[in-house]
């Protein structure tokens, strides 16, 4: 039996929900010069979408879409620069100026990162999905009659 969400450990998931997500921008953003990345913040993102649905914040929506705007994003940076005539994979760096910042670099790498990181955290959104974890963020008598006869209790 799935005992009723604990107050506590909602408000706990919400407080740490913030920072979580300003960690995965910063592992996404520093990944290239130091540890981190696509994945790094995927994973991070990950275990939020995991705690929330835990928590019974919101059970995760459908994972399908963000796998596949990850894997176009990820296969669209790799084959593009074949239609220019350049290597698969080969990276492209645009240097723009802006106001506050000053010189800012950015390039492919940016974009197969951010594929990355929708793959990543669509694969745990359908893990949780296959392990049933809309019964768990929704313990309403209805979900636990259905577990029950499931379960065979």
């Amino acid at each position: 039996m799935i005992t009723p969400r604990s107050p506590i450990v909602a408000l706990g998931v919400g407080v740490a929900a913030p920072p979580a997500v300003l960690v995965a921008i910063y592992l996404f953003f520093a990944g290239h010069n130091q540890p981190g990345g696509g994945f790094a913040a995927g994973l991070v993102l990950g275990a939020l979408v995991a705690l929330r649905a835990i928590a019974g914040r919101r059970a995760p929506a459908t994972s399908t879409t963000l796998l596949w705007i990850g894997a176009g994003l990820a296969a669209g940076v790799a084959v593009l620069p074949v239609a220019f005539g350049d290597a698969v994979l080969d990276q492209r760096v645009v240097d723009v100026t802006v106001p506050l910042l000053g010189k800012v670099k950015s390039g492919t790498a940016l974009v197969f990162d951010a594929g990355v990181a929708a793959i990543v955290v669509g694969l745990v959104m359908a893990v949780l999905d296959g392990l049933g974890i809309s019964r768990i963020a929704d313990p309403s008598p209805e979900s636990e009659t259905a577990a029950k006869v499931e379960g065979g209790s």
